[in-house]
């Protein structure tokens, strides 16, 4: 996309309203500019239906709950918002991003209990995340910034502020010329990229992280699924660095992301091989179903 996001046209919907996408605007005072108190969901729209829309409106509530934060809004009420919302745009095939969070109110400090909790849907179109990653894989740095143990974050909500250190890793990432980039773990194991997870391939059977410290996310969850209908042996666990010159294919998800080969994380190499290729058409497929 050329331009800014902030100049786009169309509508976002905002607090039961629609406004126009210029308007969308929150004061300067906004608690979760100051101490990160927003949580969000990422959406695909394909033919004009979102895929797992509810799943990713149960996690947005969760996620707000991880945060002590209670959105005032049900699942059927937010569900009906993406609807509007993209129906406003005329989009049928589009990105849906739902952001919740603490407004500006009676409280300015690291407490915010008298704020009010706030929600916005913007949906706007939106190609492949990686580029032409899609067809020739990713190619990868290893960060320096690890997940955070999940006794020091709310790692299994999809909270903005556990995304700092993803955008300082991808930024490094992107300085060498890479796509993104792989993290580890608090403990020094394989976790994620900076806003997929992580799939990998030896001898005909997968590898994955563990997601005991970051997101499980709903597109691994539906891999994990073709997976087993595929009769492939997954093996869920925790993955020592060490272990990446073993793999012979590598993939990532998400819903922005896809399903995304990768060719190459740091010094190691990987082929966009059959099973890879397979899980990527038969994730396209699914989605458009």
């Amino acid at each position: 996309m050329a331009g800014s996001y902030a100049e786009l046209e169309g509508k976002i919907w905002m607090d039961g309203a629609l406004v126009d996408w210029q308007d969308a605007n929150v004061h300067l005072l906004t608690h979760a500019m100051h101490y990160a108190s927003a949580v969000f969901e990422g959406e695909r729209a394909y033919g004009g239906k979102i895929f797992e829309s509810r799943r990713h409106s149960e996690r947005l509530l969760f996620s707000g709950r991880q945060l002590d934060m209670e959105i005032p809004w049900t699942v059927d009420e937010i569900e009906a918002a993406k609807y509007e919302t993209m129906t406003a745009n005329g989009l049928e095939d589009a990105y849906v991003r739902v952001l919740a969070w603490r407004g500006a109110g009676e409280d300015m400090g690291v407490s915010s209990r008298r704020n009010p909790v706030r929600m916005a849907v913007a949906t706007w179109a939106w190609g492949n995340y990686y580029g032409d990653a899609k067809t020739r894989g990713a190619k990868l740095d290893i960060a320096k910034w690890k997940r955070p143990s999940p006794e020091t974050a709310p790692s299994h909500a999809k909270a903005a502020g556990l995304y700092m250190i993803c955008t300082m890793s991808k930024h490094a990432a992107e300085a060498k010329g890479c796509s993104d980039a792989m993290m580890m773990d608090y403990r020094g194991y394989v976790a994620e990229a900076t806003g997929a997870n992580i799939f990998f391939v030896k001898d005909g059977e997968v590898h994955t992280p563990t997601p005991d410290c970051f997101l499980n996310g709903i597109t691994r969850q539906t891999v994990l699924g073709m997976l087993e209908e595929r009769q492939v042996k997954v093996h869920e666990r925790h993955i020592e660095p060490g272990e990446l010159e073993g793999f012979e294919q590598c993939w990532l998800t998400g819903t922005a992301a896809e399903v995304t080969p990768v060719g190459q994380i740091g010094d190691y190499n990987f082929e966009v091989g059959s099973l890879t290729r397979n899980i990527a058409e038969g994730y396209e497929a699914l989605v458009r179903a």
